[in-house]
């Protein structure tokens, strides 16, 4: 299948990878341009680690150029540049053209379905709850991945769509895929930002004074305790909804291959193993300029709508928001056009199933 990922860094390389490795033919498309200039000169993309290939992959010129040469167009870069790569996809995204979002996050889903309804365009939207690959690029042609993940939560907007996005993905990524129950299923799914809160605002200094540092050594008894204290805020509000969500002790169980225990006892297992990773080096991180205004506010939202209130994710908000002397939660430039904060639980609820 021809796939056109929307993104130019070390995910969209690994998802590019996996790809043409699989017999599939990827194109990138770079917003800046800048980084994907060596292989549109015609250089080969390495990956290392899980994924061990070298193939050719297709450079777009531009957003339409990616999208009319597409069968399924993937998004893959981080979420504060997800509104503006949709905006500029938009236009020329037509009827049944499948969009799979890597991975979702504050309702981003729903503003790609409202965008589309304005046109009358009608198509599927595939999320998920989480990236298929971690890792780091390698220089300009080339990737690291760290972990190709054995399970990957999924599920479409519109619902109806759920068992042709199910199998659409296991086609392209293989069978890992586990159905859940509708995009608020997915906007709770996705661990990244708690558990980024709780590493990043418990070493911080580290950050700061750029110190090379262990992440999965350094997540000490306190900090899983933080980590699971943010997760239990997560699942009651799952609960409110009847929704089904994987912990957080089975996440880092499925997605590093360690045995469940305490989060702490499972990051220093994924240490032991070498495969704990290192921590940002800078406070001009994702796991707070990303993870804040566009993983923590959604849950913060969803715990005011349901009346349960996600107080640690409230808290971890305004510190770091303190900490950076400014505003995080201003940085988030989907949920301002959404306007879902004035929605019951239960319109919510249907929108999330049926879209705009």
């Amino acid at each position: 299948m021809r796939v056109s990922i929307l993104g130019a860094g070390s995910i969209a390389y690994g998802v590019a990878a996996y790809l043409a490795n699989s017999g599939h033919s990827p194109m990138l498309w770079s917003p800046s341009g800048q980084r994907t200039r060596a292989l549109a000169a015609g250089e080969l993309l390495k990956a290392t680690g899980d994924i061990e290939a070298t193939v050719p992959v297709r450079i777009a010129k531009d957003c339409k150029d990616a999208i009319i040469n597409a069968d399924v167009v993937v998004i893959a870069l981080p979420a504060y540049g997800h509104k503006m790569v949709m905006d500029a996809a938009i236009p020329h995204l037509t009827d049944g053209i499948p969009v799979i979002i890597s991975s979702h996050c504050s309702f981003a889903a729903l503003y790609l379905s409202k965008r589309m309804a304005e046109r009358k365009v009608s198509l599927p939207i595939v999320v998920w709850g989480t990236t298929l690959l971690s890792g780091r690029q390698q220089g300009p042609t080339g990737v690291l991945v760290t972990t190709v993940r054995q399970k990957l939560d999924v599920a479409t907007l519109p619902f109806s769509y759920q068992d042709q996005g199910h199998d659409l993905c296991t086609i392209l990524f293989g069978d890992r895929f586990v159905k859940r129950d509708g995009l608020l299923a997915i906007a709770l799914s996705n661990l990244n930002p708690q558990n980024h809160l709780g590493i990043a605002l418990l070493n911080l200094t580290r950050m700061e004074k750029a110190e090379q540092w262990s992440q999965g050594g350094n997540v000490t008894p306190a900090v899983g305790r933080l980590i699971e204290a943010l997760d239990a805020e997560r699942l009651a509000i799952a609960a409110h909804f009847g929704i089904a969500v994987r912990t957080v002790k089975e996440h880092f169980s499925l997605s590093f291959h360690v045995p469940v225990g305490s989060v702490s006892e499972m990051n220093q297992e994924m240490d032991r193993q070498g495969r704990g990773g290192f921590g940002p080096t800078t406070i001009e991180s994702r796991y707070i300029l990303e993870d804040v205004p566009f993983g923590l506010l959604p849950t913060a939202l969803l715990g005011k709508i349901t009346g349960y209130p996600a107080i640690l994710h409230e808290s971890g908000i305004s510190i770091l928001s303190a900490a950076y002397g400014r505003d995080l939660k201003a940085d988030n430039d989907i949920l301002p056009a959404l306007g879902i904060d004035g929605l019951s639980d239960v319109d919510l609820a249907h929108l999330s199933r049926e879209g705009f």
